[in-house]
Protein backbone atom coordinates (compact mmCIF):
# COMPACT_ATOMS: atom_id res chain seq x y z
CA UNK A 1 0.00 0.00 0.00
CA UNK A 2 2.84 2.28 0.77
CA UNK A 3 4.74 1.81 -2.46
CA UNK A 4 1.34 2.85 -4.53
CA UNK A 5 1.21 6.38 -2.50
CA UNK A 6 4.91 6.80 -2.64
CA UNK A 7 4.55 5.96 -6.90
CA UNK A 8 1.81 8.34 -7.05
CA UNK A 9 3.08 11.28 -5.10
CA UNK A 10 5.88 11.30 -7.78
CA UNK A 11 3.91 11.10 -10.10
CA UNK A 12 1.61 13.88 -9.26
CA UNK A 13 4.89 16.04 -8.33
CA UNK A 14 5.95 15.23 -11.70
CA UNK A 15 3.10 16.26 -13.96
CA UNK A 16 2.69 19.90 -11.83
CA UNK A 17 6.09 21.20 -13.82
CA UNK A 18 5.12 19.24 -17.16
CA UNK A 19 1.91 20.95 -17.24
CA UNK A 20 2.91 24.65 -16.37
CA UNK A 21 5.75 24.24 -18.68
CA UNK A 22 3.63 23.75 -21.71
CA UNK A 23 1.79 26.43 -23.48
CA UNK A 24 -1.46 27.68 -23.32
CA UNK A 25 -3.30 25.62 -26.66
CA UNK A 26 -5.65 27.97 -27.30
CA UNK A 27 -7.02 30.40 -30.17
CA UNK A 28 -5.01 31.84 -32.88
CA UNK A 29 -3.01 33.76 -35.35
CA UNK A 30 -1.90 34.77 -38.68
CA UNK A 31 0.33 32.37 -40.62
CA UNK A 32 0.34 33.63 -44.38
CA UNK A 33 1.69 36.18 -44.62
CA UNK A 34 3.64 35.96 -41.71
CA UNK A 35 2.14 37.87 -38.68
CA UNK A 36 5.00 39.47 -36.38
CA UNK A 37 3.64 36.17 -33.25
CA UNK A 38 4.56 33.80 -36.48
CA UNK A 39 8.13 35.31 -37.48
CA UNK A 40 9.00 34.68 -33.51
CA UNK A 41 7.63 31.49 -33.53
CA UNK A 42 9.80 30.48 -36.38
CA UNK A 43 12.91 32.41 -35.03
CA UNK A 44 12.70 34.59 -38.15
CA UNK A 45 12.39 37.43 -35.31
CA UNK A 46 14.86 36.99 -32.10
CA UNK A 47 14.18 38.38 -28.74
CA UNK A 48 10.49 37.73 -28.64
CA UNK A 49 10.14 37.10 -24.89
CA UNK A 50 7.13 34.74 -24.61
CA UNK A 51 5.52 34.88 -27.70
CA UNK A 52 7.94 32.70 -29.52
CA UNK A 53 6.44 29.71 -27.90
CA UNK A 54 2.09 31.17 -27.94
CA UNK A 55 2.10 32.97 -30.95
CA UNK A 56 -1.61 32.08 -30.75
CA UNK A 57 -2.49 33.62 -27.42
CA UNK A 58 -2.78 37.16 -28.46
CA UNK A 59 -6.16 37.99 -26.59
CA UNK A 60 -7.43 41.29 -25.75
CA UNK A 61 -10.94 43.16 -24.79
CA UNK A 62 -12.94 43.12 -28.05
CA UNK A 63 -14.88 46.28 -29.40
CA UNK A 64 -12.34 47.92 -31.64
CA UNK A 65 -11.57 50.63 -32.52
CA UNK A 66 -13.93 52.12 -30.16
CA UNK A 67 -12.78 49.56 -26.80
CA UNK A 68 -9.68 47.55 -27.21
CA UNK A 69 -6.01 47.49 -26.23
CA UNK A 70 -4.61 50.88 -25.70
CA UNK A 71 -2.43 52.89 -28.36
CA UNK A 72 0.96 51.33 -28.87
CA UNK A 73 -0.26 48.27 -27.16
CA UNK A 74 -2.48 47.17 -30.47
CA UNK A 75 -0.12 44.48 -31.53
CA UNK A 76 0.14 42.46 -28.45
CA UNK A 77 -3.47 43.34 -28.05
CA UNK A 78 -3.13 45.18 -24.79
CA UNK A 79 -1.44 41.92 -23.04
CA UNK A 80 2.20 43.33 -21.56
CA UNK A 81 3.48 39.74 -21.82
CA UNK A 82 4.04 40.16 -25.35
CA UNK A 83 4.73 43.82 -25.57
CA UNK A 84 7.69 42.80 -28.20
CA UNK A 85 5.20 42.93 -30.97
CA UNK A 86 4.59 46.45 -29.79
CA UNK A 87 8.14 47.52 -30.38
CA UNK A 88 8.95 48.96 -33.79
CA UNK A 89 12.32 47.54 -34.28
CA UNK A 90 13.41 50.80 -35.88
CA UNK A 91 10.90 49.97 -38.80
CA UNK A 92 12.54 46.95 -39.19
CA UNK A 93 10.00 43.96 -38.70
CA UNK A 94 10.20 41.80 -41.86
CA UNK A 95 7.41 42.93 -44.19
CA UNK A 96 6.11 40.84 -47.29
CA UNK A 97 5.96 42.69 -50.75
CA UNK A 98 2.64 43.62 -51.98
CA UNK A 99 1.36 46.36 -54.40
CA UNK A 100 -1.76 48.21 -53.90
CA UNK A 101 -5.12 46.53 -55.66
CA UNK A 102 -3.42 43.18 -55.34
CA UNK A 103 -5.37 40.48 -53.89
CA UNK A 104 -3.73 39.23 -50.47
CA UNK A 105 -4.91 35.95 -48.74
CA UNK A 106 -4.51 35.87 -45.00
CA UNK A 107 -4.62 32.65 -43.38
CA UNK A 108 -5.08 32.18 -39.70
CA UNK A 109 -4.32 28.77 -37.67
CA UNK A 110 -6.15 28.21 -34.45
CA UNK A 111 -5.68 25.90 -31.64
CA UNK A 112 -9.20 26.48 -30.35
CA UNK A 113 -12.03 26.86 -32.40
CA UNK A 114 -13.97 29.85 -30.78
CA UNK A 115 -17.26 30.27 -31.83
CA UNK A 116 -16.63 33.66 -33.79
CA UNK A 117 -18.92 36.92 -34.42
CA UNK A 118 -16.15 38.35 -37.59
CA UNK A 119 -12.85 38.97 -38.90
CA UNK A 120 -11.83 42.91 -39.71
CA UNK A 121 -8.65 44.01 -40.84
CA UNK A 122 -6.92 47.64 -40.85
CA UNK A 123 -4.39 49.32 -42.52
CA UNK A 124 -1.99 51.79 -41.48
CA UNK A 125 -2.63 55.38 -43.08
CA UNK A 126 -0.34 56.88 -45.67
CA UNK A 127 2.42 58.35 -44.40
CA UNK A 128 2.92 56.19 -41.60
CA UNK A 129 6.21 55.87 -39.89
CA UNK A 130 7.13 52.64 -39.09
CA UNK A 131 9.75 53.26 -36.87
CA UNK A 132 6.92 54.17 -34.41
CA UNK A 133 4.21 51.74 -32.61
CA UNK A 134 0.67 51.01 -34.58
CA UNK A 135 -1.95 53.76 -32.77
CA UNK A 136 -5.36 54.25 -33.44
CA UNK A 137 -4.15 57.89 -35.11
CA UNK A 138 -1.63 55.69 -37.80
CA UNK A 139 -4.84 53.52 -38.56
CA UNK A 140 -7.46 53.57 -41.44
CA UNK A 141 -10.32 53.22 -38.59
CA UNK A 142 -12.31 51.56 -41.15
CA UNK A 143 -11.47 48.23 -41.93
CA UNK A 144 -10.20 47.14 -45.27
CA UNK A 145 -11.82 43.99 -45.04
CA UNK A 146 -14.83 42.46 -42.61
CA UNK A 147 -15.91 38.78 -42.87
CA UNK A 148 -19.20 38.34 -40.28
CA UNK A 149 -19.00 34.65 -39.05
CA UNK A 150 -22.38 35.21 -36.85
CA UNK A 151 -21.37 33.58 -33.81
CA UNK A 152 -20.70 30.45 -36.36
CA UNK A 153 -18.03 28.25 -34.89
CA UNK A 154 -14.23 28.75 -37.41
CA UNK A 155 -12.60 25.22 -38.63
CA UNK A 156 -8.65 24.68 -37.71
CA UNK A 157 -7.56 26.94 -40.68
CA UNK A 158 -9.27 29.78 -41.92
CA UNK A 159 -8.35 31.90 -45.32
CA UNK A 160 -9.79 35.39 -46.64
CA UNK A 161 -9.25 37.29 -49.71
CA UNK A 162 -8.65 41.17 -49.86
CA UNK A 163 -8.12 43.49 -52.51
CA UNK A 164 -5.38 45.68 -50.64
CA UNK A 165 -5.98 49.72 -50.71
CA UNK A 166 -3.87 52.33 -52.81
CA UNK A 167 -2.68 55.24 -51.81
CA UNK A 168 -0.09 53.63 -49.90
CA UNK A 169 4.00 53.35 -50.26
CA UNK A 170 6.53 51.45 -48.15
CA UNK A 171 6.46 49.97 -44.88
CA UNK A 172 2.48 49.48 -43.69
CA UNK A 173 0.93 47.61 -41.03
CA UNK A 174 -2.23 45.47 -41.41
CA UNK A 175 -3.98 44.75 -38.05
CA UNK A 176 -6.21 41.94 -37.94
CA UNK A 177 -8.73 41.78 -35.22
CA UNK A 178 -10.69 38.47 -34.82
CA UNK A 179 -13.56 38.58 -32.36
CA UNK A 180 -15.31 35.94 -30.07
CA UNK A 181 -18.91 35.77 -30.08
CA UNK A 182 -19.39 34.24 -26.46
CA UNK A 183 -16.49 36.22 -24.56
CA UNK A 184 -15.28 39.49 -24.25
CA UNK A 185 -12.04 39.37 -25.81
CA UNK A 186 -10.60 39.17 -29.44
CA UNK A 187 -7.59 38.07 -31.12
CA UNK A 188 -5.38 40.60 -32.05
CA UNK A 189 -2.74 40.26 -35.60
CA UNK A 190 -0.63 42.40 -36.91
CA UNK A 191 1.16 41.78 -40.59
CA UNK A 192 3.98 43.97 -42.11
CA UNK A 193 3.67 45.02 -45.62
CA UNK A 194 5.64 46.79 -48.48
CA UNK A 195 4.18 48.59 -51.16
Amino acid sequence: MRKRHIVGAVLAALAVPLTLALPAQSHGYITTPPSRAALCAAGTVTGCGEIQWEPQSVEGPKGFPARGPADGAICAGGNSRFAELDAPRGGNWPSTAVTAGQQLTFTWKFTARHATTNFKYYLTKAGYNAAQPVTRASLELTPFLTVPYNGTQIPSTVSHKAVLPGGRTGHQVVVAVWEIADTGNAFYSCTDVRF
